[in-house]
């Protein structure tokens, strides 16, 4: 577990350099978002990847990495745009903000260690293209629930999904590195 624990840290090193680096690019921009939109992003990145998978190549010079630091990037956004729903600021000063992205980060991480320990790591054993179709079953899920405002009978909310979301995709990074 110290390994994937490691592992798991070398992707999210380098999926916060590149939102901070957008985010001094950009600030926070996505602050306008609705959490809809914000699952079509999500949905956008990993079709792109299935795609790329199904076809074997890509016509932009970009690899599906970048397409997995994207959508674990648009799942913290998302997650941060629930908790700051009462939160009329569109720019949130960076160190605020990464604040409240290590925060994400740390429960996603919390999450993953629970549940490797009662599933046995068994992504280690999954295929990327698993991976990439669980995130899409994952997606249409969040968009179900936002169609449904929010309401499930018995299911998880969509916090849960983008936590899950963000597993997966450190999950196939870490496959393919």
């Amino acid at each position: 577990m110290s390994n994937t624990s490691l592992q798991y840290d070398k992707v999210i090193v380098k999926c916060t350099e590149i939102f901070k680096k957008k985010t001094l690019d950009y600030g926070t921009a996505w602050r306008i978002l609705r959490s809809s939109s914000l699952t079509d992003q999500i949905f956008i990145k990993a079709n792109r990847i299935r795609t790329i998978q199904e076809t074997g190549s890509s016509k932009v010079n970009e690899g599906i990495e970048p397409e997995f630091i994207g959508i674990i990037n648009y799942c913290i956004m998302a997650l941060l745009q629930l908790d700051l729903k009462n939160d009329n600021r569109m720019e949130i000063p960076s160190d605020e903000l990464l604040i409240l992205y290590n925060s994400k980060i740390e429960l996603s991480k919390k999450l993953m260690k629970e549940k490797n320990h009662d599933y046995g790591e068994a992504w280690r054993d999954m295929r990327v293209s698993s991976l990439t179709d669980l995130i899409l079953m994952k997606i249409l899920r969040v968009k179900q629930i936002e169609d449904n405002k929010g309401k499930t009978l018995i299911s998880e909310g969509v916090d849960a999904n983008y936590y899950d979301m963000i597993n997966y995709s450190v999950f196939a990074m870490i496959h393919l590195s």
